[in-house]
């Protein structure tokens, strides 16, 4: 059984780093292909000439360096391993490359991994995979560019509903009343900043996330979601002070990578656990 499971953990483990070289071609391409969209719709609204671009995508052009253009290989594409042959700097400038990539790789695969330990190479499995994979996504976009881009959302909100309904995860009454209430749990609190202060506290995004961690963990897990967040937002703030990020007070930081970091924690810990580490936070108990 132990060897099985270890099996299973290595192989996703594996399909997971090649997964989080993927994850790191949407966290860099998907906000500048928004950003595109939206320029060709206020084009079009004010009866501009939509602007022409070369084709730009999660496929095209071909990966390369941002800082002299050089096409990278097949061979300087494998994951983690390509970048400590290339010792972390681009083969032709020498220029840099983000230690993010391989560690975005490496986390990938550990959650995959965990998920192949816990479920075996099943379709459950993958779906929570596929939960870890669109967190981590949401997570460093909204770091990066403050947003929180409605595909994965989306994507991450009927992922859990359909995982609910196949029986994978919380009840599905419980998946569709975790998606409502997450939603309007911040909502109103939205509406109060705004009328208390006339300024917006949070985007609509964070909505919509809260909305999605609820339609897979449950009604019951929102109180312990928000908590869970307020605590990684404690952690990367730390963090951040300690590398110089927060040197300056006007950088705004968004709350989508708390609430992201928290999923991940249910995950990684088991929704099952949750309740004994904030009891409080289960005030009617779990079903």
């Amino acid at each position: 059984m132990l060897a099985t499971a270890g099996m299973d953990a290595l192989v996703a483990g594996v399909l997971g780093l090649l997964v989080g070289s993927f994850l790191n071609v949407v966290i860099h391409r998907l906000p500048a292909m928004l950003e595109r969209q939206w320029a060709a719709e206020c084009a079009e609204l004010n009866g501009q000439p939509v602007p022409q671009q070369e084709a730009f995508n999660l496929v095209v052009p071909r990966s390369r360096c941002p800082h002299c253009g050089h096409q990278i290989r097949w061979y300087e594409n494998i994951p983690v391993v390509s970048w400590l042959a290339l010792r972390g700097k681009c083969s032709q400038c020498r220029h840099g490359i983000s230690m993010r990539y391989p560690v975005v790789e490496l986390v990938t695969a550990a959650l995959f991994a965990l998920c192949g330990a816990r479920w075996g190479l099943s379709l459950q499995a993958a779906a929570w995979a596929a939960f870890a994979a669109l967190l981590i996504c949401l997570f460093l976009i909204d770091m990066d560019t403050q947003i929180l881009p409605d595909d994965l959302n989306y994507s991450l909100l009927w992922l859990g509903l359909l995982v609910s309904a196949m029986g994978w995860s919380v009840p599905l009454h419980s998946a569709v009343w975790g998606a409502a209430l997450g939603y309007l749990v911040f909502w109103g609190i939205f509406q109060a900043f705004k009328l208390a202060t006339g300024k917006e506290g949070m985007g609509y995004g964070d909505f919509k996330l809260l909305a999605a961690l609820g339609a897979w963990l449950g009604v019951e897990y929102l109180l312990a979601i928000i908590l869970l967040s307020s605590i990684v937002g404690a952690v990367i703030g730390i963090v951040l002070l300690v590398v110089g990020k927060l040197a300056h007070k006007d950088i705004p930081m968004p709350f989508g990578p708390y609430l992201a970091g928290a999923g991940l924690v249910c995950l990684v810990l088991g929704p099952a656990a949750v309740p004994a580490l904030l009891p409080f936070a289960f005030p009617f108990g779990v079903r």
